[in-house]
Formats: C-alpha cells, sequence, structure tokens
C-alpha cells in the first residue's frame, strides 16, 4: 500500500492548527461559556433555519431544495427526502454516494469511493448544489464532495428546471454547508475498519468576535482504504473554512472555501462469460494493472449577502466558483471471457481534464397581506457557466489477463492524446414564483422560469466550433397544497423539462432541446408528536425529443420518448425518544414509448429496479442500568435490474443485505459505536455493465468501529 501522500494530508493539518487558534480565541473572549452538545442557533436572523445539527433525528421538517427559502417540507409540492447530520453520522455515511443507496427512488452505480453514478426516476444526475447553487457533478472524473463539510443532503425528485436550469429530469441534491455556531463547539471522529480503512475528521466552531457578529468555522476530514479487492486503494482529503458576520441586524454576509484531493488505483469491475452469466470469480479479483491511477484536485468557494427588509420581505444575492483538476490512467478488461480459456483484452484509457464552474444567483421575496391571508412574490434571476477541457487517449492491444490468475504486472503504455476538447455550456434564467393562499387551507404555487442558454463545444486538434444555441424558452411549474388536517397535506404538481441537446442530426442541424413535463401526486404527513414524518406520491414524467446515436454514424436520430412512472412511499424521524428511524419503498417503471432507432417499448432504465426497499433503525435507551447504550440495524432489498451489452444480457436477480450496529455512550459527549454490514455475507452484484467492465460485487461482510467526541 502506497503511504499517505503529503497533499492530501495539509488540509486536515491546517484545519486543526486553525482550529486551535480559533478555540484559543474563543475562550480568551468567552471565559464563561461552557461546551454544549445542542447547538442552537438563537439568533433572531439565523444563518440555516433548517439546520439539522444539534438534533438526533433522521427526519427535517425544513427544507430548502425545492425553492429559494428554507420553508416547510409541507409547503412544498414536490417529493423531498433529507439526510440528517445525525442519520449520515449513525449510519457512517462520507460520500454523496452512500446517501443514494439509502434514499428511496435514488440509485448508485457503483464505481471507486467518490465515483459512483447517481441515479434517481431512471436518470443520472449531472449536477448538484451547494447552498442552492449548482455545479456539475461527473461520476468518471470523481467530483463528489465529502460530507464532512455539510450539515444535511436535500434530496428532490423530478424536474429542477424552475429553480435550478437545464439538468436531467429525474432529480436534484442540494448539500447544505455546515455554518459558524454562535457558541463554541468542537467535535471528532476516529474510525477504523475492515480492508485497512481509517478516517479521521475534525471540526471546531464558534464566535470570533466579542459579541458574536462575526463567526467561524473550520472542518478537516482525512479517509486512507483499501478494498475487498486486491491492488485497490482510494485517500479523500477535505479541508473547510467558513466566516458568518452579522453586518447589522437585517443583513448576514456568510463566505465558505474548501479543498478537496482524492488519490486511488481505480478498478473498473469484472468481465462476464461469452453468454453474459457471471464466471463465479473471488469478489478480490482485480482485473487491471498495478500503475492504475485517478487524481482529482477541486478548490471551491461560495458567497451569499441576506438583507431582510421592515416588511418581511428578503433580498438575497449568492455566488459559486469551482476549480477542478483531474487526472487518470489506467486498464480494464475490454471483453467477455470464454470459461474454457478464461482470459480478457486489456485496453488503457488515459486522461486529463479541467473544469471551472461559476454560478450566480439574485432573489428578492415579497410577502403580501391580501383578503385575510398572507401571500408570497418571489422573483429571481440566475446565470452559470462550465468551461471543461478534456485531453484524452486510448490504447489497445494490452495483452490479455487471466481473470482465474490474473496479475497486474502489466507494461504501462506511453498513450497518445488523440482528443482534445472544449465544453461551455451557459445559461442565463429569469424565474418567479407566486405563492397565492385563496383560502384558509389551500395554497396554490404558480411559477415558471424563462431560459436561454448555449452550449459551444471546441475541437482543439482543427479549431473547429460547434453551438447550439435556445432562447427564451418558457418551463412552468405549478403546484397546489391542501391542509386537509393541521398534520396532513394533500399535493399536487406539475414541472416542465427543458434539456439542450449537442450534436447534429442526419442533415447536420443542430438538435432541438428535450422538453417534457411530469405529474406527481402525493400526501406528506407529521406522525405523532414526536417528529415522524411520512410520505407518499405517484408520479408520471414524459422525456420528449431525445436524441439517440445512430449506430455506425456521428449523427443523432431524434424524436425518441421515454416514460417514467411510479410510487414513493418514506417515513423518517422520531418514533419515540431514543428511537429514531428511516425507511422506504419505491417501484419504477422507465419505457420507450418511441424510440428513433430501434422498436418501442423496451426498458429505458435497465439499471434501475423496479421494487426497492430500504430501512434503517436505532434505538438508544433513555435511562436505568443500559443507558447510553445503543442498538441499531438495517436492510436494503432490490428486485432484479440488468444490461445489455451487445447481445448479451447481464442481470442481477436481486439481493437483500443486512446490517447491524451497537454502541455505548459512555460519558456526556462520547460515544464508541461498532457497525457489521452485510451481516450475512450476501454475495451479489451490486452493479452490472459491460462484456469486460463496469460489473461490481457488493461489499462482503465487514466492520467498522467508531468513536465520536463533542466538547
Amino acid at each position: 500500500m502506497r503511504q499517505p501522500c503529503p497533499f492530501l494530508v495539509l488540509p486536515l493539518l491546517a484545519t486543526v492548527a486553525t482550529g486551535a487558534l480559533m478555540v484559543s480565541q474563543a475562550r480568551a473572549e468567552d471565559a464563561q461559556s461552557l461546551p454544549s452538545l445542542e447547538v442552537e442557533d438563537e439568533r433572531s436572523f439565523p444563518s440555516d433555519p433548517g439546520r439539522t445539527e444539534g438534533s438526533t433525528s433522521y427526519g427535517s421538517d425544513r427544507v430548502a431544495v425545492g425553492g429559494k427559502q428554507v420553508r416547510d417540507i409541507r409547503e412544498v409540492p414536490r417529493s423531498i427526502s433529507v439526510a440528517t447530520r445525525a442519520r449520515m453520522d449513525d449510519q457512517n455515511m462520507t460520500q454523496l454516494e452512500d446517501v443514494a443507496r439509502r434514499t428511496p427512488g435514488f440509485l448508485a452505480l457503483t464505481n471507486d469511493p467518490g465515483r459512483s453514478s447517481i441515479f434517481v426516476r431512471g436518470y443520472e444526475i449531472d449536477n448538484a448544489l451547494v447552498d442552492g447553487l449548482p455545479a456539475p457533478i461527473s461520476s468518471i472524473y470523481g467530483t463528489q464532495p465529502d460530507l464532512a463539510i455539510f450539515d444535511r443532503v436535500e434530496l428532490l425528485r423530478g424536474p429542477s428546471v424552475l429553480f435550478g436550469g437545464t439538468g436531467e429530469p429525474g432529480g436534484i441534491v442540494n448539500l447544505v454547508r455546515k455554518r459558524p455556531t454562535e457558541s463554541f463547539q468542537a467535535r471528532g471522529t476516529l474510525e477504523a475498519g475492515s480492508w485497512n480503512n481509517y478516517r479521521g475528521v475534525a471540526d471546531v466552531s464558534g464566535p470570533l468576535s466579542a459579541d458574536g457578529s462575526i463567526r467561524g468555522r473550520v472542518v478537516g476530514a482525512y479517509q486512507d482504504r483499501e478494498s475487498f479487492t486486491d491492488v485497490t486503494e482510494n485517500q479523500v482529503g477535505v479541508g473547510y473554512a467558513a466566516i458568518d458576520a452579522d453586518l447589522d441586524e437585517d443583513t448576514l454576509l456568510s463566505l465558505g472555501a474548501w479543498r478537496q484531493e482524492r488519490e486511488a488505483t481505480p478498478f473498473s469491475g469484472l468481465p462476464v462469460s461469452t453468454t453474459g452469466q457471471s464466471l463465479g470469480l473471488s469478489r478480490s479479483t482485480f482485473v487491471g494493472a498495478d500503475w492504475n491511477r485517478f487524481e482529482n484536485s477541486s478548490n471551491e468557494a461560495s458567497a451569499s449577502l441576506t438583507h431582510r427588509f421592515g416588511d418581511d420581505s428578503r433580498l438575497q444575492i449568492g455566488g459559486r466558483v469551482a476549480d477542478r483538476s483531474v487526472d487518470l490512467k489506467y486498464a480494464y478488461g475490454s471483453t467477455a471471457v470464454d470459461p474454457a480459456i478464461g482470459t480478457t483484452d486489456l485496453i488503457a484509457i488515459q486522461r486529463h481534464y479541467e473544469e471551472r464552474a461559476y454560478a450566480l444567483d439574485a432573489n428578492y421575496l415579497k410577502p403580501i397581506e391580501a383578503f385575510g391571508q398572507r401571500h408570497e412574490l418571489l422573483i429571481g434571476a440566475d446565470w452559470r457557466r462550465y468551461v471543461q477541457s478534456l485531453d484524452a487517449g486510448t490504447a489497445r492491444g494490452l495483452g490479455t489477463v487471466n481473470v482465474y490468475n490474473p496479475s497486474s504486472d502489466i507494461a504501462e503504455p506511453d498513450i497518445t492524446i488523440s482528443q482534445r476538447t472544449r465544453t461551455e455550456p451557459e445559461q442565463f434564467g429569469i424565474y418567479g414564483q407566486a405563492t397565492i393562499r385563496p383560502v384558509e387551507d389551500w395554497t396554490v404555487l404558480l411559477g415558471g422560469r424563462l431560459a436561454w442558454a448555449e452550449t459551444q463545444v471546441t475541437n482543439r486538434n482543427t479549431g473547429s466550433v460547434s453551438s447550439v444555441k435556445d432562447s427564451a424558452e418558457f418551463i412552468p411549474d405549478v403546484g397546489i397544497v391542501y391542509d386537509l388536517t393541521p398534520d396532513i397535506a394533500l399535493y399536487a404538481n406539475y414541472s416542465g423539462i427543458f434539456q439542450q441537446q449537442t450534436g447534429t442530426n442526419a442533415a447536420l442541424e443542430a438538435l432541438n432541446p428535450r422538453t417534457g413535463e411530469q405529474y406527481e401526486l402525493g400526501v406528506k404527513a407529521k406522525l405523532g408528536d414526536s417528529g415522524l414524518l411520512g410520505t407518499f406520491d405517484v408520479f408520471r414524467m414524459r422525456d420528449k425529443d431525445r436524441a439517440v446515436a445512430v449506430s455506425g454514424t456521428t449523427y443523432y436520430a431524434e424524436g425518441a420518448e421515454v416514460e417514467s412512472r411510479g410510487v414513493e412511499a418514506e417515513i423518517a424521524g422520531t418514533i419515540l425518544p431514543g428511537w429514531e428511524v428511516e425507511a422506504g419503498y419505491t417501484y419504477t417503471r422507465t419505457e420507450y414509448l418511441k424510440n428513433a432507432t430501434t422498436a418501442s417499448g423496451g426498458t429505458y432504465s435497465t439499471y434501475t429496479p423496479k421494487h426497492v426497499v430500504s430501512a434503517f433503525t436505532r434505538y438508544t435507551f433513555q435511562d436505568g442500568p443500559m443507558a447510553g447504550v445503543h442498538l441499531g440495524g438495517g436492510v436494503r432489498w432490490l428486485s432484479s435490474f440488468y444490461n445489455v451489452a451487445g447481445n448479451l444480457k447481464i442481470e442481477e436477480d436481486g439481493y437483500v443485505v443486512t446490517d447491524l450496529q451497537a454502541g455505548w455512550g459512555f460519558a456526556p459527549g462520547y460515544d464508541v459505536t461498532l457497525s457489521v454490514n452485510n451481516v450475512f455475507d450476501e454475495v451479489y452484484y451490486d452493479r452490472v455493465g459491460g462484456a469486460g467492465l463496469f460489473n461490481y460485487y457488493g461489499a462482503p461482510r465487514n466492520v467498522l468501529l467508531s468513536l465520536k467526541a463533542s466538547f
């Protein structure tokens, strides 16, 4: 195993040093302050009204996604889940893909840690929001953020064009940063687990001025782990700093910056037999080279200025910038294996990818009192621009590997860079939403967006430039909410779809954008008085005018139409004091209603199981001789899924995985927990893919021991 790279450790060392300085300052300025485990923002103008930190609940009834302010989740006529800080900590979620695996309707197609593809309602997510501001998210380039710096993850299912702009229509995630706290706090986590899995997190927050008007926070995390697969390893480090400043009692300035670095020995999965069947290989089998490498670095920053006026109206301006760089080179299997011979051909790729992402948003919210009811008018504008440069090459003819006795000792080839491109998508939008309460218990939301979008692609080898431009496209978003009781809300929603497409048709004309709509009906209910929330929804989405690549050509055929429909149910939160639960069920069907190149009626997203059940619960004894002891467990069941690669159908019949957990809060602020995952050592494919790659086993039985401390 390689030693941890110094550049990965630097963010953590810097964080610890900064944290020590902040602790000294906070204690010097406020010798009377006492440590607090329950973090409450008592300011009249809280920096994050939806904060979940300091609560043990697995549910939250306050969300920002689906709007431009934090509001009651029952007021948003959309299907939304929230992964709270407590749930992420209890279930050892460190990457965004971990949340996706355990959230109803979402799916993670396994790759190296931090490089898995995230799907929802049959579509891969291509953008992720941080505090409502977008940047691209990519599986192959590993741009998932580590979760140590976030308070919660809000997951919205369905189109998000109104406030999120163009993008895949399945859904979007909003990661909400940890914000500085009014009182001093310090937290730390140490973890050790199977396959040399080690992780540490340090988190310090508190006031930086005597009156508390300026507050700061620093977080550092570092993880070094190997895998049940031979040769592979993965290291990630992140350092984060944030400052919140009250410019006056009605104006808040919030700043945040973070750097993340990831280094890995990547593994692209296993091949299958020439009939598409599993070869029954050991779960430790590695197909690739010992020089396989992946390096990713990301520098990001965000800022927001919020001003509240005397009439309760609010102006908010925000921006985000991301600068990312990726270098990768690795070999993988490319052909199916004849079981009698046992070999697969090797291919290697090399890529250098750079990405700069910019996003700006300004919005104004105005409350209006009329007809005895309170209404709201929101207007805003946003802009984003990405600059993505790619240098890529492929090497074939590297020889073969016998999968029954694999060797990673393969000569490293010099790969010629043959593809050099620069892609520059840019968009500007004007949006608005009126929240009207015509009578008591009824809320109508009328929204829409005018979108201008242009994507320019430059072939840096030839200098040729192609572009696609769409102007003043209107995308509606309409919803209605009826409060059946003070605790139960029924809702209906109509959302439009808009997504640009690059390339040309057979006449060498630019492709039309994808359009369509989604209809969703649902109910949200507060169950009891302890903080348990239940949701149920049905949806049908039509994705129209899709372009499909024509085999053997460089052009696309237009006119394909996909339907995604299903049912989703979830409960999350506190059943009784000390008893937390998150559980869900989804039924999803995706189908080609029209296919531009083949017969209609086939499944669109073959990776997406029709049925998924997931649940996790944890109970902490509140008193008596077992006070502080907690027991937990979870289960995930997926029905069958498959992929078609050429003439091969590669299928997983479905699986059930069970996890157990036990721990002890042995002193105030201290907790030790042992998690045993895949208790029954189920052998299954977590992902199926191609003839020679992207077939991944799920992890065998493994353990993780964690120690948490709060001051």
